[in-house]
């Protein structure tokens, strides 16, 4: 756009009257498209200039439209491509200690692969506020699992948690004969050891589908 539009000369400044009368017929002699540019520099004109430019904008019923807003320069791609299912993040291994996730860091810097350590994505064991003694997941993007398979044989963990008891969740009394849980519970026998000893207890019990009887301390006993 020419500086002419834009920028009032000195004698225009001193005589708004003149100013106003000179700068509306430029703005008539300029098209409509002419006008919507100098309108989006508005900010640039005078005050006379801007009432001018309003008043003609107005007269001719133009409307400015809003400026888009740029593109972003690293667009996200859509959960449907296959972009997407590299940046997947997958769990690669559990850390239970600083040392341990220290040295997961540095096997995967070496390799520049990216990672993430606990629910809240930390990018480096300095930032993790999970608590290792429940183990910390550490994860990586899915296009990266070539590269961390190699790097992860290096990787000696010094706190990994020992193999879990397995606990009977099945505390139910079963006939030692049919192993039946169709038990019922008759009652509780109490008998004397010595005179000095406290009494022993028993419990008494039929089972329902061989009629099996028998008395036992809490222990099934196979026969």
């Amino acid at each position: 756009m020419h500086s002419r539009y834009i920028i009032p000369t000195i004698m225009e400044a001193l005589d708004p009257a003149a100013e106003w009368l000179r700068l509306s017929e430029r703005y008539r002699q300029m098209s409509d498209s002419e006008l919507l540019v100098l309108a989006r520099q508005n900010s640039e004109l005078t005050e006379v200039a801007q009432q001018t430019l309003a008043h003609e904008i107005s007269q001719r019923r133009l409307r400015l439209q809003p400026e888009e807003p740029p593109a972003s320069p690293n667009p996200e791609p859509p959960p449907d491509s296959s972009y997407a299912e590299d940046r997947e993040l997958v769990e690669i291994c559990t850390v239970w200690s600083l040392s341990d996730a220290l040295q997961v860091q540095t096997l995967l810097d070496r390799a520049g692969i990216p990672f993430f350590m606990g629910p809240e994505k930390a990018t480096g064991v300095d930032a993790v506020t999970s608590t290792f003694v429940n183990g910390v997941s550490v994860k990586i993007m899915r296009v990266g699992l070539p590269w961390a398979g190699p790097a992860m044989k290096n990787y000696t963990p010094a706190n990994e948690p020992g193999p879990r008891l397995e606990v009977d969740s099945d505390p139910s009394v079963r006939c030692p004969k049919c192993h039946s849980t169709e038990v019922v519970f008759e009652r509780l026998i109490t008998e004397p050891t010595t005179a000095t000893d406290n009494s022993s207890s028993k419990f008494e019990w039929t089972c329902d589908s061989c009629g099996y009887q028998w008395d036992d301390e809490g222990i099934v006993r196979e026969e």
